[in-house]
C-alpha cells in the first residue's frame, strides 16, 4: 500500500520515497513507491506530473492499493529517490477542482440541479448538470462564485464518522460507504470527493463561466479559474483591442461596430450580386446562338454564379453548357448544364477525366476538376 502524502501535505512540493515496483507500460514503465505526494487520477481530476530522481513522471494512477507513477525511464527497486510535483499544474488542478465545488454547490442550492459529470481538461473545466439551466440564471451562480471567493471562506477535508455522515446533506453521484471524504465550503457546498483542493476560496481566483449548451436534458458548462480565467480575459481583450483599432472603435462599442461592418457587407454583396448577375446577361446575349456546346472560362466566380451564369448559358446552346473559374493553377471549380440532356452522366465522365469531384441533378451539375484549361475545354465541346 502506497503512504498518500497528498491529503495531508496538500501544499509540499519536494518528498523521499523508496521504490517498491517498476514494471513496463505501452507509455513507458509504471513505479510504485512506499510513500507520494503524487494525486493519481481519480474524480475528474487528472493526475500529478514531475520527476522522480532523473525520470519524468508522465501521469499518475491509482494502481490497487498502490500509486503508480507513469515514468519515461525505470528506476531501481529498492533506491531511494527525491520526488518533485509540478507545482503549477497542481496548483492548477486545484483551483479548478475547489472553483467546480463553489459553482457546483450553487447551483444545486438555487435551482436543486445535481452535477452529474465532471472533468477538469487542459482548456477548461466541463460540468455537467441535470436540468437546464438559462443565461440569465448561470449569470447569477458566476456572480456568487466570485463573492464566495471574495469571502476568502475555508475549504475544509474531513472523514466524518458514521453517525455524522448519516445526518449529513452532502452531493455525491453515487452511494458511499466506509470512510467518506468530505469537501466543504461553510454556507456554499458540502460534496463527498477524493480530489485535492485550495484551503480557501481566496486562493481560486476568479471563476469565469466562459460557454454552456443543451446537453442530455441538461445544460453543460465550460468553467476557468484562477490563471486560467485570466489568460482567457487576457486573450479576449488582445481580441477586443485588436477590433477596437481596425474598426477606429472605442472598446466598449465593438460589438456595434463589427454589426455595422456585416450589414455593410451584406448590403455590398446583394449589390455585387445584381451587377454580376447584369453582366452575366450581357455575357450570354453576345455568345452566338444554336451552338453545340459552350465552355467558358471566367476568373473569380463562386458557386453560386458559376450556377445561375450556367443556367443563363444552356438558352445559348443545343447540347451542354460549362463555365470554369480557376481556384488556383490547374484547379477549376465548375457548373455544367442542359436544358436537352440528363447532365449527371456527362459530369461523371468529366470528374473521372480530370480528376475531380461533383455530382447535381438532371439539369445542372456542379464540382471541382483539375487539369489543363485547354484539354478540359476541348473535352466539353467534343461532348455527343
Amino acid at each position: 500500500m502506497t503512504e498518500k502524502l497528498f491529503y495531508r501535505e496538500t501544499g509540499a512540493v519536494e518528498f523521499t520515497a523508496r521504490v517498491t515496483g517498476c514494471d513496463a507500460v505501452k507509455e513507458g514503465y509504471a513505479v510504485t513507491l512506499d510513500r507520494t505526494l503524487f494525486y493519481p487520477e481519480g474524480g475528474g481530476q487528472p493526475g500529478d506530473t514531475g520527476r522522480l530522481g532523473d525520470a519524468a513522471v508522465l501521469d499518475t494512477r491509482e494502481q490497487g492499493e498502490e500509486v503508480a507513477h507513469i515514468t519515461d525511464r525505470p528506476l531501481p527497486v529498492g533506491e531511494t529517490v527525491q520526488g518533485e510535483i509540478d507545482w503549477a499544474r497542481r496548483f492548477s488542478m486545484m483551483q479548478q477542482h475547489t472553483g467546480e465545488h463553489i459553482v457546483s454547490g450553487i447551483v444545486h442550492r438555487l435551482f436543486g440541479l445535481d452535477n452529474v459529470g465532471f472533468h477538469i481538461g487542459r482548456d477548461a473545466v466541463r460540468v455537467d448538470f441535470s436540468g437546464p439551466l438559462t443565461d440569465e440564471q448561470l449569470r447569477e451562480v458566476e456572480r456568487r462564485a466570485n463573492e464566495a471567493v471574495f469571502a476568502n471562506l475555508p475549504v475544509r477535508c474531513d472523514y466524518p464518522d458514521g453517525a455524522a455522515l448519516a445526518a449529513l446533506d452532502y452531493r455525491s453521484k453515487k452511494e458511499l460507504t466506509g470512510a467518506v471524504r468530505i469537501v466543504s465550503v461553510p454556507g456554499v457546498d458540502v460534496c463527498a470527493c477524493c480530489g485535492l483542493h485550495v484551503s480557501a476560496t481566496g486562493s481560486v481566483g476568479p471563476i469565469k463561466i466562459v460557454s454552456s449548451q443543451h446537453y442530455k436534458g441538461g445544460v453543460r458548462i465550460l468553467l476557468l479559474c484562477g490563471a486560467r480565467a485570466m489568460a482567457d480575459y487576457a486573450e479576449k481583450t488582445g481580441s477586443v483591442t485588436a477590433i477596437s483599432n481596425l474598426l477606429s472603435a472605442k472598446p466598449g462599442e465593438v460589438a456595434l461596430a463589427v454589426r455595422r461592418v456585416c450589414d455593410e457587407n451584406a448590403a455590398l454583396r446583394q449589390k455585387l450580386s445584381a451587377l454580376q448577375n447584369q453582366w452575366m446577361e450581357l455575357k450570354a446575349a453576345s455568345l452566338p446562338e444554336g451552338e453545340r456546346n459552350l465552355c467558358l472560362l471566367e476568373e473569380g466566380l463562386l458557386p453560386d454564379a458559376l450556377r445561375r451564369f450556367c443556367l443563363l448559358l444552356t438558352g445559348r446552346c443545343t447540347g451542354v453548357a460549362a463555365i470554369l473559374s480557376e481556384r488556383e493553377p490547374g484547379q477549376f471549380q465548375f457548373a455544367l448544364g442542359s436544358a436537352a440532356r440528363d447532365v449527371r452522366p456527362l459530369c461523371r465522365e468529366l470528374t473521372a477525366r480530370f480528376s475531380g469531384r461533383g455530382g447535381g441533378s438532371a439539369e445542372l451539375a456542379q464540382g471541382t476538376l483539375a487539369g489543363a484549361w485547354k484539354e478540359i475545354e476541348a473535352f466539353i465541346i467534343d461532348l455527343e
